[in-house]
């Protein structure tokens, strides 16, 4: 049992250990830090202990239990939050180990077990009271809070970032994952708390190398000049190793003596306990596919990684970098990824891929993400400056009263509230407002927008009714499934079959009186339907490629205006895979067809899905081309049907039913032609509306949804591609006599 927590950035599971388990390995402290197999979940408890078990975004981590006594800064629930505390001013006149060993040996009694329960706090985490609940924050986190300088002072503690954190200790535990890969909005302190990291493994890791890359070479730079070294500089003395070089180093800040942690055991005897040197340096690269080439890091952070702009390619690094984190099968280092995105040409498409490739839930067969990184998205709402109120909680809408902030000013507008007014001021500047998404998204769809000076269509009207569709249960509107001959019979009846692996995705299904309505003519088969709703289809000829993947094959189902039990000019069905063979690609789409019964309309350059058709008797479900009548088709367009895709107009046609489609029936109709005013239109595809939205027509190819679905709205509308026929003439001259004198003379003129 899942029990929701605020606007789903992540679950309380309960019950997800059975409780007696739970019990009694938590008497005996057995749990053990890392991923469990035997219960899919990774524990990030250092103390033996599971408390409660967290799912964030497919991942469940396992937290440690809380203590009998946490820490409290008072007694009153409202006066509980996060605090840091400074370092005490006896110990703050100490800036080396050394000089610690010299002190007096009273000194270092009364002073060794507060530096001890820092080491604690470090290594285990940290709990405190915050609005009369008990938090966790990672050791990780707690030293980004307390111990972190950065351009405000001190860090502000943010449930956003505490989640942050949580996911990056479960990465770190996770003998499977490579790190994180983090899409962010801007100002998110994601640079800082990745540079905390980079200090915080520097300074507790033997014979290690801590890498820094960003969008170029002088941003690495920055972040390793004006975060890491001044970071580094701030550790008080019992965390900071003695510094090889200068105090403010330019390219490389290395550590060759250790810290030690200090104990009762050794603090008279430290300096004759012979300890070598960490030999742990962070350093920067310039931006550069083979960034960090042949080299083995411990840690690699990776900042502005959305924004990597040709000729340089995220990718590209990623999967040099990739191997400089792992020897063999053992991953020996973690990557902290993170962005906001570029518009797709500028990075964005890049980052959005390796964003993709990264999800928890979609792995291989050694239990690997794509990519091998973990994908978060926090929302913009969680995580927005000046809407966080002093419990580290968003303020999401509007209170009746003002909300005290973290940084004690009153909070009068909710963070969504303040984000929609502000959508609302610049949705007639389409740029703009795309701008505005990308550096601010609520949605990883809002993330990855794409600049609309770039795209054919309406970015707009498409990006409006993906985020609509972002904000429904997929599974309550779309059905993926598969097409099968009852009994296994060709040509007898279709059946659809509900099935999360198949290679359709359904959103209306007709009724059984309206399902395979076929007619016979003569032995060959004819739609029934047609009246209701065509069939576009980008299809293949070849079932393997020499050199890459090869294109998919895609089909898309549209109706039309009709008086039947059926939605109107919506599309019902989408269909966008590369199945082992083609043979299997022609039999799906002639099922499809046949079970709706409509005719289908594709290109006739690549021929073996229309003879497909015509052998098996359906050659009437096969569209002639509707820009010609049938006395003027050749030969092989009479036999076979079909359309084809080398003519300009035909192109021009196909792209122009497309923005005609989209601005009519997508996103929402402000004017109130289409539909009721302000209503949404019904396009429940994601991939299709993604695919409008990077539609280039001088390079089709590449874009096989919106070829199959422009064919759709074309076939539906065939009338208007008809050819007008021009009346023409018939001029008859007959000849004319003048009959004034006794002969007819033939008049001439």
């Amino acid at each position: 049992m899942q029990s929701q927590d605020l606007n789903s950035l992540y679950t309380v599971v309960e019950g997800y250990v059975p409780k007696n388990i739970v019990s009694n390995k938590n008497r005996a402290h057995t749990w053990v830090y890392g991923y469990n197999e035997k219960y899919d979940l990774v524990i990030i408890s250092r103390d033996g202990t599971l408390g409660e078990v967290y799912n964030i975004n497919g991942l469940f981590v396992g937290l440690p239990k809380a203590p009998a006594k946490v820490k409290t800064r008072d007694k009153k629930r409202e006066n509980q939050y996060w605090e840091a505390t400074d370092l005490p001013k006896a110990l703050s006149r100490l800036s080396s180990i050394f000089q610690w060993h010299d002190a007096p040996a009273a000194f270092k009694a009364e002073w060794v077990d507060y530096i001890e329960g820092e080491f604690d706090k470090r290594e285990h985490g940290h709990w405190f009271m915050n609005n009369g609940s008990p938090v966790y924050l990672t050791g990780t986190h707690y030293m980004y809070l307390q111990w972190t300088k950065i351009d405000v002072g001190r860090p502000d503690f943010r449930e956003a970032n505490r989640i942050f954190y949580i996911f990056w200790e479960a990465c770190k535990a996770d003998k499977r994952s490579f790190g994180m890969c983090y899409l962010k909005i801007r100002r998110s302190g994601f640079s800082f708390m990745s540079s905390c990291e980079g200090v915080n493994q520097a300074t507790i890791s033997r014979d290690a190398r801590i890498g820094i890359l960003s969008k170029t070479g002088s941003d690495a730079k920055k972040m390793f000049t004006d975060k890491v070294v001044p970071i580094s500089n701030n550790y008080p003395f019992f965390f900071k190793p003695i510094q090889d070089g200068m105090d403010k180093p330019k390219t490389e800040l290395a550590y060759r003596v250790p810290a030690s942690k200090i104990t009762k055991k050794n603090m008279y005897t430290l300096e004759d306990s012979g300890l070598e040197g960490l030999d742990t340096t962070i350093d920067w690269k310039n931006t550069s596919d083979n960034s960090y080439d042949g080299e083995k890091l411990r840690l690699l952070l990776h900042d502005e990684s959305g924004k990597w702009e040709k000729p340089e390619s995220i990718l590209n690094n990623w999967r040099v970098t990739k191997t400089c984190l792992r020897l063999g099968s053992k991953i020996i280092g973690k990557c902290m990824m993170g962005s906001t995105s570029n518009a797709l040409d500028k990075g964005g498409r890049n980052f959005k891929s390796l964003f993709e490739d990264s999800s928890p839930g979609k792995r291989n067969a050694n239990g690997q993400t794509k990519s091998g990184l973990y994908s978060l998205f926090v929302p913009m709402e969680w995580n927005f400056e000046g809407y966080i109120d002093r419990y580290g909680m968003p303020v999401f809408h509007t209170e009746a009263f003002p909300v005290e902030g973290i940084d004690g000013e009153k909070i009068y507008t909710g963070a969504i509230d303040y984000w929609k007014n502000e959508v609302e001021s610049l949705s007639s500047d389409p740029d703009a407002l795309n701008e505005f998404y990308r550096q601010f998204p609520r949605t990883e769809s809002h993330a990855f927008r794409d600049e609309s000076k770039q795209s054919l269509f309406n970015l707009t009207k498409i990006y409006q009714q993906i985020d609509y569709n972002d904000s429904l249960i997929e599974a309550h509107h779309v059905t993926q499934g598969s097409f099968h001959w009852l009994n296994g019979q060709k040509d007898t009846k279709v059946v659809w079959s509900p099935d999360k692996r198949g290679r359709f995705r359904v959103s209306w299904v007709p009724k059984k009186e309206l399902q395979n309505c076929k007619i016979n003519k003569n032995g060959k088969f004819y739609p029934g339907n047609e009246h209701i709703g065509s069939f576009g289809c980008d299809s293949y000829d070849i079932s393997g490629v020499v050199v890459g993947k090869g294109s998919n094959g895609a089909l898309h189902g549209l109706t039309k205006f009709s008086m039947d039990d059926a939605p109107s000019n919506a599309f019902f069905l989408e269909y966008i895979a590369r199945p082992q063979t083609a043979e299997i690609f022609f039999e799906e789409v002639l099922m499809a067809c046949v079970f709706y019964g409509m005719p289908i309309l594709c290109e006739n350059n690549k021929p073996r899905l229309l003879y497909h058709f015509k052998n098996r008797g359906y050659r009437g479900f096969c569209m002639n081309r509707p820009d010609k009548r049938f006395n003027k088709l050749s030969k092989t367009e009479k036999e076979l049907g079909g359309i084809p895709n080398s003519s300009e107009d035909i192109k021009q046609a196909h792209a122009s039913a497309i923005e005609s489609y989209v601005e009519k029936y997508i996103g929402l109709d402000l004017m109130g032609d289409y539909r009721d005013k302000d209503d949404m239109g019904t396009m429940p595809f994601i991939r299709t509306l993604e695919d409008w939205a990077k539609f280039e027509i001088n390079n089709r190819t590449k874009y096989d949804a919106s070829i199959s679905s422009g064919l759709a709205i074309m076939a539906n509308q065939k009338h208007v591609y008809l050819p007008v026929q021009t009346q023409t003439k018939i001029s008859v001259n007959f000849a004319r006599y003048n009959n004034k004198s006794r002969y007819s003379e033939l008049i001439t003129k």
